[in-house]
């Protein structure tokens, strides 16, 4: 089982709440660091504007490439969901490594904060919110009701197979585990 997530980019009003919360859940201080980034898309001249947002976190790959760069393994793969996971531990911090897990990415997913050689962080699914039969903060906190996360192949089978959004690059070498409700810019 690959687990995923969902985004419907035509419900999103990018008001953050998914990044605070989590931010919240997970005592991660004020400051650079957000295992959730919304980022905002403007397009358009007046009288024909844009405005989108794009919801990215860890994509939990099914062929993830910081996995493989981690020079000491502290990335991994869990057999049992495919939730990308990070031993804190065994990381020996962007300084030692060269923050390779941040180069290979291609969505800047990985985190590194402030201090000396501060080691990778990034979201982790809520694993131990979901082994609990819970849903991941993010999803509990949206307003909008713009995310869902669970096994990939079941979003796909509710939400459709759609991999492009306004602002997103899928990768077929890496499989990013997300599937979009896209809101398409119409060029005037």
């Amino acid at each position: 089982m690959q687990l995923g997530f969902y985004f419907d980019q035509t419900r999103c009003v990018g008001c953050l709440t998914c990044a605070v919360a989590c931010k919240d859940w997970y005592d991660i201080p004020a400051g650079p660091i957000n295992w959730i980034h919304v980022k905002e898309i403007e397009k358009g001249r007046y009288p024909h504007l844009f405005l989108s947002y794009l919801f990215t976190a860890c994509n939990h790959c099914e062929n993830p490439p910081c996995v493989k760069v981690c020079p000491t393994e502290a990335i991994i793969k869990r057999e049992s969901d495919g939730i990308v996971v990070v031993n804190s531990e065994r990381c020996i911090g962007k300084k030692e490594c060269g923050s390779k897990c941040l180069k290979v990415c291609p969505w800047n997913v990985p985190q590194f904060g402030l201090e000396e050689n501060a080691k990778m962080q990034k979201c982790n699914l809520c694993m131990e919110r979901l082994e609990q039969g819970q849903q991941t903060i993010c999803v509990e906190a949206c307003p909008m009701c713009a995310l869902d996360v669970g096994p990939i192949n079941d979003l796909r089978e509710k939400y459709g197979d759609n991999v492009d959004a306004v602002g997103f690059t899928y990768s077929e070498k890496y499989k990013p585990s997300i599937v979009f409700k896209p809101r398409f810019h119409d060029d005037k």
